[in-house]
């Protein structure tokens, strides 16, 4: 995507340091944020400096070739394995975090070389899975559509082009005549800072909708599909993604809309039997509690938005039943969220 006529990659290696967008200061601030070191990526991934499945995943990769160079020549191995237990722990449910690091590692075990090599390919696969399901998800898009989404899972939050915007920019590209509903997405609100901000950029119509007032325009025939994305999809096609995408998916059966997750082929967890089996990552309850804002002095300020007093529960994810899912758009083409249809895909 482009930002001030340039473009831009989310995240990137040059050198030993990693370098990417500062998506919590979004989208008031367009800032680089430099890591020199695996630590601080892994820090990046944990503060949500980089956020999103793919970006996730590509920064956990970039993190553990930034361990190997830093690994000791007589301690390398002992280093490079407390450096992917390290990443690992960052953030539990984003399966292509384990993706990359189970990669990188085995990439390490030839040489740091490798695993540099190894962890660049896996951001170059990232975009070019994203791109490739945007060209899939085009086809189900009508001029006149409706689209709602939840949370981001755009430019942003992969390496490029996303994965549930994808289809809509190749839309907008190919001049269908669509309007984006963006649900807010509390309580980081993703949806409000981070979608608008990337569709605002490519000048796609669009508007910031309350979380709960989906079911609303659904019931007026507002919305004739809904793409999201997802953080792990399990064997059997039940989908973990940010909160409060079960509850779209639920309302959507009822009012017979079509519900699409895009997600390329490293968000499946092939040892994963089922949604029961995922792990839901728990989130600081001040996420819920304040909220961070932009003043009239522009600057930003975090502010209590609750009952002082009051503690807050915060699951970052929820799990859509693969029962309420028409199918998954993947850079294979689009299936059917079964056991089968997941099998054959990596046959």
């Amino acid at each position: 995507m482009k930002v001030n006529n340039k473009h831009y990659r989310t995240i990137w290696m040059e050198g030993s340091s990693v370098f990417m967008i500062e998506q919590n200061l979004l989208p008031f601030e367009f800032k680089i944020f430099e890591s020199t070191n695996y630590i601080e990526t892994c820090r990046a991934i944990k503060t949500m400096i980089v956020r999103g499945a793919g970006a996730i995943g590509a920064a956990a990769g970039f993190a553990l070739a930034q361990a190997t160079l830093e690994a000791a020549k007589d301690n390398y191995e002992n280093d490079i394995n407390i450096a992917k237990e390290t990443i690992e722990a960052t953030r539990p449910t984003a399966r292509n975090l384990f993706t990359a690091t189970e990669r990188v590692y085995l990439a390490a075990k030839q040489s740091k070389e490798q695993a540099v090599k190894e962890a660049q390919k896996i951001a170059d696969e990232d975009a070019e899975t994203s791109l490739t399901i945007g060209k899939y998800g085009n086809n189900l898009i009508k001029s006149g559509f409706g689209i709602e989404t939840h949370c981001n899972a755009g430019w942003l939050a992969f390496v490029d082009h996303g994965t549930a915007l994808a289809p809509i920019y190749l839309a907008h590209q190919s001049r269908k005549e669509i309007f984006v509903y963006i649900d807010e997405t509390r309580p980081r609100n993703q949806g409000a800072k981070l979608t608008a901000w990337e569709l605002q950029n490519e000048n796609i119509p669009h508007a910031i909708i309350a979380d709960n007032a989906g079911a609303h325009l659904m019931s007026k025939g507002k919305i004739d599909i809904i793409i999201t994305g997802a953080d792990r999809i399990a064997k059997n096609g039940d989908t973990a993604n940010k909160i409060g995408t079960l509850e779209k998916a639920i309302t959507a059966n009822y009012y017979g809309i079509p519900f699409y997750i895009a997600a390329p082929k490293s968000t499946f967890d092939m040892n994963c039997s089922s949604g029961k089996e995922i792990i839901i990552e728990e989130r600081d309850q001040d996420e819920v509690l304040f909220q961070i804002g932009q003043t009239n002095q522009n600057k930003l300020e975090k502010i209590l938005i609750a009952a002082p007093g009051s503690e807050a529960i915060n699951p970052a994810f929820d799990v859509t039943p693969a029962e309420l899912i028409t199918g998954i758009i993947t850079e294979k083409g689009i299936i059917k969220p079964t056991e089968n249809e997941i099998i054959r895909l990596f046959a």
